[in-house]
């Protein structure tokens, strides 16, 4: 009995450790979820602190998971993380893959335009035929859409939305009221319309089999609205708004205190630091950042080149040397992978996979696609080497008694691979750069923590010029080695003395 006791409190403690984990994008921006700008290394946002307080409630400790904000559903689904809390609207179309909680906050969308353009859009009919900027699957989006406006969706953040309205690439900007405050206010050369446009409400999603859980979130988020938790947040964040008190029905006057964050918000991107402050202080601030992602950009970049090579080997001598079912398959294969997007093969590997049953974790699936990917190139890279060695070569390996394994091992293949060292170099430096794709299956590398920093700091040139120097840094010492791996097999080309 004190056996089954003991089980049963050791099996409790072990759920109650469980994290919740939570999907969000930090790339969006401030005021939900994003890097505080004052201490980069930390995750801030009235999201962030909703989710810690969700957790207080659940007896879990909340943990983020980061991942795009227009794929959070499906990686929910996928069952990468027990819940998205990330300014997930209320929509019907919403509801049909995910299940949505009690809404826990309600705001306007905001028109702001250029002040002083006399030829702006000020109205909801005013939008038809003109540009307007706002974020990919957004209510926003599909409120400009209906009136005639010809929509662009920024998939970089909310910071570069309002920096092509300031330099008139677009007409308008339609987002959020958060969104339009710690944005579109900041600007002086901005003017925000804050009716007339519609209103929004955000809901905590849940994967469809997970009712219970989704009782547990309604139940702390009645909770924290009761006793005016979640009030005093939105106040602290300076996002309290009427349609919010209106949906808790709040009828009590303002605490009148000061939006704390929001001011200390302005104060770390009101203004740019200088260039050298900014080298000093704030990019030393992020390298650790930088470094994580630097590494994680590395460690998948080798792993899928390995898997590229060996794939790539096996594809081009098959190609070159196997039979004729044996040499279509692989050109099959080449063809396919060389002429289809590399986005879309990651989609398929990661999204596709599992409605066959296989589940494959975030830096299996990364290192998968890129390597199937690159796999057709070197392949590619790997016959030209074979074919650029005379035939005379294997026909004195035959001679000479050399089987063909032995030929190819001996003769033909160190040729071959002079010819192939450069190109797969290259197509490694490539791979590198390409590996910022895998942030889309919640892989946060090199390119995603710089447009996270970016976005949160509004300082795109400066970190944009650190992030490349990190990419240069990764790929040099390959280049180098590659020369030397070069020069070494052709050492018995070189030209003696006369």
């Amino acid at each position: 009995m004190r056996a089954l006791l003991l089980l049963s409190v050791v099996a409790s403690a072990a759920f109650a450790a469980e994290p919740l984990t939570w999907g969000a994008d930090a790339q969006g921006g401030a005021p939900y979820v994003f890097q505080d700008p004052m201490e980069p290394n930390r995750l801030t946002g009235f999201e962030v602190e909703l989710a810690t307080m969700l957790g207080q409630r659940l007896g879990r400790q909340a943990r983020p998971v980061h991942g795009p904000w227009d794929k959070l559903l499906e990686l929910l689904a996928r069952g990468d993380f027990d819940l998205v809390i990330n300014g997930i609207e209320v929509a019907a179309e919403k509801k049909r893959v995910v299940e949505l909680s009690r809404p826990y906050f309600a705001t306007a969308e905001v028109l702001t335009i250029r002040k002083g353009e006399p030829n702006a859009p000020r109205t909801l009919e005013g939008l038809a035929g003109r540009t307007v900027g706002t974020l990919p699957g957004s209510m926003a989006a599909r409120i400009a859409e209906r009136a005639g406006a010809d929509v662009r969706t920024y998939e970089g953040g909310q910071d570069e939305i309002y920096a092509d309205l300031k330099l008139g690439r677009i007409d308008a900007v339609l987002l959020d009221d958060p969104v339009a405050h710690y944005y579109g206010d900041l600007e002086p050369a901005f003017e925000s319309i804050r009716s007339g446009f519609g209103t929004v409400e955000y809901a905590i999603a849940v994967r469809l089999d997970d009712a219970a859980l989704l009782a547990q979130v309604n139940g702390a988020l009645e909770s924290l609205q009761r006793d005016g938790s979640l009030r005093k947040l939105y106040e602290k964040w300076g996002v309290w708004s009427v349609e919010t008190a209106k949906l808790f029905g709040d009828e009590a006057p303002g605490l009148g205190g000061p939006a704390i964050e929001f001011e200390r918000w302005r104060a770390a991107v009101g203004k740019l630091p200088t260039l050298w402050e900014r080298i000093t202080t704030r990019y030393p601030a992020m390298l650790p950042l930088f470094a994580r992602g630097a590494a994680l950009t590395l460690l998948v970049s080798l792993c899928a080149m390995a898997l590229a090579v060996l794939l790539g080997v096996g594809l081009a001598l098959g190609r070159r040397f196997g039979p004729r079912p044996l040499r279509w398959a692989c050109i099959a294969y080449i063809e396919f992978f060389r002429g289809t997007p590399l986005l879309v093969q990651l989609t398929i590997v990661y999204f596709g996979l599992p409605e066959l049953g296989l589940k494959l974790h975030p830096f299996v699936a990364g290192v998968v696609a890129l390597g199937l990917n690159y796999a057709a190139a070197e392949a590619e890279n790997y016959r030209a080497g074979l074919e650029s060695v005379p035939v005379g070569q294997q026909e004195a390996s035959a001679v000479l008694g050399l089987s063909t394994w032995q030929s190819l091992r001996l003769v033909i293949g160190p040729q071959a691979l002079r010819i192939s060292i450069p190109p797969m170099t290259n197509d490694f430096i490539a791979l590198l750069k390409d590996s910022s794709l895998v942030s889309i299956v919640t892989l946060t590398e090199l390119t995603k923590t710089y447009t996270n920093l970016a976005n949160s700091t509004r300082d795109h040139l400066g970190l944009g010029l650190v992030v490349a120097v990190f990419y240069l840094l990764l790929g040099l010492p390959f280049a180098r080695l590659a020369r030397k791996a070069e020069a070494h097999f052709g050492r018995h080309l070189r030209r003696g003395p006369a």
